[in-house]
């Protein structure tokens, strides 16, 4: 689908990569190998059909020159009915030859579209977060669907049209030697072809990429609605979205103007052989070079193969589209997965406790941490060589001042990152090289973020456990406080999302914290998992949350500091080191940091 000599254009700084010429073609020959009988099927029956719609030319210059030479009626009928024949037959082997095209397109688009959800669950989720949604969902949306049009309809279109323009080359060379060499006038059209297919591959991908963009900054804004309103910031995304629609019709211009090179120039390309078989033909015929027959499918065969070609060049456009769109689809495939175990092979954590050893991390853009949490720390480490033992079963509330630290180590307490120095192990094995199945049935992380599922309750709390029964469900529910639960209009099965019932903040962090409580983990990090529910709220569902998690190893990272109060032990932050580590009532008496930070919540003063 692509061209072999265009380039790739580089990603941006944190964009989803895009695969290489050679990895694309690499991706499609896979799937024509996978379905490979089909595909020779439709080559055969395409040639077939060219075959046959090689005879009416040549027939037809066969009556010519039966008629100049004196031939009866019987003989031309018979050479009629011959055409006849064939163009039925031409037909017949066209519509046969499509309909098996279509079918191997169809199966090809539907094994892309599952190997790219299989690809996209199975990105890391600090390379969708630092790509954005908006990348993602161009890819799974905008381009998956243009590479399941082309292969659907312009791959079948584009081979019968490459069949027939070949044989056609071939019989304007049998029907006359010399008049072949006007096919010549063609090789201003592939000239064209090729300036167009020079540049086309990188135009495109800088139409999609600026499409991400634009799907990215418009998911943005409206996502974060209230926040630019209240701020005041819709000049600077107004101002944002104009800069991006520019660069969408910058590129898309671009594509624009080599198209408006391409076609005319093969337009022109086409005329010239035709004119040039009956100027160089009716000068052959005086010299008895040809005879008039052979002119005439000469002629025939050169204005026939402008059907053919305008088909190739009507797809062209669609084929380096979706060549680009494939290539960024096929992108995904060359993320580096952070885990390389298969799910139920690899390491099996011994024991649940949980050691970070002398870790050290920077985040790739220096300081791109979680929402919220860190700030931009230039090219420097977030974390600076912090070691700490959480013991099974513990309680351990992470503290400290905003930009700290305490996420970062959350997340690498969960798998999502790994350290750039150090480990982070649980039961011996580094948490960042278990499978994700295998880690979520140790380690669980519940963000303030959080995120409800299109379906009903039943469907959103069955995620962590697919064979829960409805009792389990309203249990987990009850554990976390959401007493709401019962009051829904269909209980459990409540549609929820837009155009069903729709949950605030706080039920929908409720919701996400029975999640958890079905997923059943034995560690458990909670980062403001409770950030979004008032204090009385957020005290109620904290207590019966610790009920549930009674004997498990509960890591809570929080700013809220009664939840370290009632912590087996608190681990301070500050400046990405551990600066404390002790019970809430050690450190108090300690008069570090932490008591500073326990006597500014109670409004003391130093």
């Amino acid at each position: 689908m692509t061209s072999p000599a265009a380039p790739t254009a580089p990603p941006t700084a944190h964009a989803l990569p895009v695969a290489d010429p050679p990895a694309t073609r690499r991706a499609a020959l896979g799937l024509v190998r996978r379905d490979g009988r089909a595909f020779a099927l439709m080559l055969v029956l395409n040639a077939l059909a060219a075959g046959a719609g090689l005879a009416g030319p040549w027939l037809l210059g066969r009556i010519v020159d039966t008629v100049r030479d004196g031939g009866g009626v019987a003989a031309v009928d018979r050479l009629a009915l011959v055409i006849l024949v064939c163009a039925v037959a031409q037909l017949l082997l066209a519509r046969q030859a499509r309909y098996v095209g279509h079918r191997f397109g169809e199966r090809a688009a539907a094994r892309i579209r599952e190997r790219y959800v299989d690809r996209a669950l199975a990105l890391p989720a600090a390379v969708v977060e630092r790509a954005g949604t908006g990348d993602l969902t161009a890819r799974g949306t905008t381009d998956v669907t243009s590479v399941g049009r082309t292969l659907r309809d312009a791959a079948p279109e584009v081979s019968v049209a490459a069949v027939q323009a070949l044989f056609l080359l071939g019989a304007v060379v049998v029907a006359g030697p010399l008049l072949g060499l006007c096919a010549l006038g063609l090789l201003g059209g592939l000239l064209a072809v090729r300036w167009y297919l020079r540049r086309a591959h990188r135009a495109y991908l800088a139409e999609g990429a600026a499409t991400s963009e634009l799907a990215e900054l418009l998911a943005a804004t409206a996502t974060g609605a209230r926040t630019v309103e209240a701020l005041g910031l819709q000049e600077r995304r107004w101002a944002a979205g104009e800069r991006a629609i520019a660069e969408c019709r910058r590129t898309r211009l671009r594509t624009l103007f080599l198209r408006s090179v391409l076609l005319p120039a093969v337009d022109v390309a086409h005329v010239l052989p035709v004119a040039g078989v009956l100027l160089a033909g009716g000068a052959l015929m005086g010299s008895g070079g040809v005879s008039l027959g052979a002119v005439l499918a000469a002629a025939l065969y050169l204005r026939q193969l402008s059907e053919p070609l305008d088909t190739i060049l009507l797809w062209m456009e669609q084929l380096q589209s979706s060549g680009a769109a494939f290539a960024r689809v096929e992108g995904l495939g060359t993320v580096p997965r952070d885990r390389e175990a298969a799910a139920g092979a690899g390491p099996v954590p011994a024991g649940d406790r949980v050691e970070v050893r002398a870790v050290h991390y920077a985040y790739p853009t220096g300081g791109d941490g979680p929402a919220g949490e860190e700030a931009d720390r230039g090219a420097g480490d977030v974390l600076h060589g912090v070691t700490l033992t959480v013991r099974p079963g513990e309680r351990l509330a992470l503290v400290g001042p905003s930009g700290a630290g305490k996420s970062t180590l959350g997340r690498l307490l969960a798998g999502i990152e790994a350290p750039r120095r150090g480990s982070v192990t649980v039961g011996g094995v580094p948490v960042a090289g278990l499978d994700p199945e295998v880690l979520r049935r140790h380690v669980v992380l519940v963000t303030q973020e959080h995120h409800v599922f299109l379906g009903s309750v039943r469907d959103n709390l069955r995620l962590a456990a697919p064979g829960a029964g409805d009792g389990e469900l309203r249990a987990a529910l009850a554990a976390v406080g959401a007493d709401w639960a019962g009051e829904l209009p269909a209980g459990l099965d409540t549609e929820l999302g837009p155009g069903g019932h729709r949950l605030d903040g706080a039920r929908s962090q409720q919701l996400a914290l029975a999640r958890v409580v079905l997923a059943d983990p034995h560690t458990v990090i909670l980062d403001e998992a409770t950030a979004l529910l008032d204090p009385r709220t957020a005290r109620h569902t904290e207590r019966a949350l610790a009920a549930v998690l009674a004997g498990r190893t509960v890591i809570a990272v929080a700013h809220r500091l009664h939840t370290a109060h009632d912590a087996d032990r608190v681990a301070v932050m500050e400046a990405g080191r551990l600066a404390e580590l002790g019970t809430h009532d050690e450190l108090v008496a300690n008069g570090g940091a932490y008591a500073a930070l326990w006597r500014s919540w109670h409004g003391e003063r130093p």
